[in-house]
């Protein structure tokens, strides 16, 4: 049987090209499962799984718990803020404690990047990354990749720009490596003030103007201003980024060309994307989050099937 190479999906940047395509094949007939009458599979029935939110999340923890219920996983919820971590309790003896009721796996969200690399190398489970601070998001730019495919039948090849607050989004990091290792033409565009200083050294296009951007692109994908991970301001307001920044159905028309809108939720909707940009027929917004349950279930079976052996 073709397995993955890792035994934690902690990053984009631990897996290979091979990797993404198993994770992706076995998505595609977990999408026919979520599709039937009766959602779910017993693949899982002996494997327990511990969902660890330190941060908050509504369509990651849902998307997360959906997956494993459908692969008929049992599964235990814990959040931070109802918990003893309130108390001064490290992330090891959280873990520990929630270990030694045997689980077998840990979908973690951690507002410190590294988080998840720090655990895997101190617990006996198998880890996977929900979000890391502002480092990584894998099985969201796994999601946005398998939806690329989905709608452009590739990856390779295909112009993707990632449109907003660069600097604050794993969102970003991780769909720069997936779409690279998929032979993907990656562009950045945003403000300077939230573009990193290190994004060349990426190996990624670089632009400020989006029209430019947009005209360059077979697919925008747009994320949201971050501001609760921002201490300063980054631009003089919001009405100003809209207006360089957003794209409303006007601007989306003029184009000479149909392009792809992507958004990886939540929406600010009126600032990075208007609702009838969101809600048009170029946009796979509802396509993703329903991909979502399936590449997630694809990861956690492909991990689960390593722990098993």
């Amino acid at each position: 049987m073709n397995e993955l190479s890792v035994n934690h999906l902690l990053g984009i940047k631990y897996l290979n090209k091979k990797d993404i395509d198993l994770i992706f094949e076995t998505a595609d007939q977990f999408k026919e499962v979520i599709n039937r009458p009766i959602k779910k599979v017993p693949s899982l029935r002996d494997i327990t799984i511990a969902n660890l939110f330190f941060e908050n999340s509504t369509r990651t923890k849902l998307s997360f718990e959906l997956a494993e219920k459908r692969l008929s996983a049992d599964v235990i919820n814990f959040s931070a803020s109802q918990s003893s971590v309130k108390k001064g309790e490290t992330l090891i003896d959280t873990v520990n404690n929630i270990l030694s009721m045997k689980v077998d796996m840990v979908i973690m969200r951690h507002p410190n990047p590294g988080a998840g690399v720090f655990l895997s190398k101190h617990v006996n489970a198998s880890i996977i990354n929900a979000g890391d601070g502002a480092h990584e998001h894998p099985t969201q730019a796994l999601l946005d990749s398998y939806s690329i495919r989905e709608k452009l039948k590739t990856v390779k090849g295909k112009n993707v720009v990632i449109v907003g607050d660069i600097l604050h989004s794993r969102v970003a990091l991780s769909n720069i490596y997936a779409l690279q290792l998929q032979g993907a033409n990656v562009m950045v565009c945003g403000p300077k003030t939230l573009l990193p200083k290190y994004i060349k050294d990426l190996g990624v296009k670089v632009e400020t103007n989006l029209r430019k951007a947009l005209e360059w692109c077979d697919v925008a994908n747009m994320l949201r201003v971050q501001n609760e991970r921002m201490d300063i301001s980054y631009f003089p307001s919001t009405r100003e980024y809209t207006q360089q920044f957003g794209i409303n159905k006007e601007l989306l028309d003029s184009l000479n060309k149909e392009i792809v809108i992507m958004h990886p939720g939540p929406i600010n909707r009126g600032v990075e994307i208007t609702s009838d940009v969101a809600d048009s027929k170029q946009s796979i917004i509802l396509n993703q989050v329903e991909n979502g349950v399936a590449v997630r279930m694809a990861v956690i079976y492909l991990l689960a099937s390593k722990i098993k052996q």
